[in-house]
């Protein structure tokens, strides 16, 4: 317990499956409900839509599973600048974890200056 943390990936809100293949009924912040108390160290949230594009995180999504769950969120796909990364910090709500970037590594600013944000750069 405590030591895994579990890929949510979404399309609209709904959680997809089989490769991005399909996309179910349940709601991705449902799933993130009943992993409550599971032991998970925490969810990585990706928008499937966004994934690689540079299009910008789904701030919503991530923003709504973050303030359902005690677990800590991190949010992955779309994520364009630093200005996602303050988007996310400056939101309302219980903060998101952290955010992944893509093996390019390419943010206009330094991130170091955002201290309640962990940066996984993905490789």
């Amino acid at each position: 317990p405590g030591h895994v943390a579990v890929g949510i990936d979404a399309r609209d809100g709904r959680v997809a499956v089989q490769g991005w293949a399909e996309t179910t009924e349940m709601r991705a912040v449902d799933l993130a409900k009943a992993l409550e108390g599971g032991g998970v160290a925490a969810i990585i949230v990706t928008d499937i839509a966004r994934d690689g594009l540079k299009t910008g995180v789904n701030i919503e999504l991530t923003g709504e599973l973050a303030d359902a769950v005690s677990i800590p969120i991190i949010a992955s796909g779309g994520l364009r600048s630093v200005y996602d990364i303050t988007a996310l910090q400056n939101r309302a709500g219980t903060p998101v974890e952290g955010a992944i970037l893509d093996n390019e590594g390419h943010i206009e600013r330094p991130a170091r200056q955002f201290q309640r944000i962990l940066l996984v750069v993905a490789h």
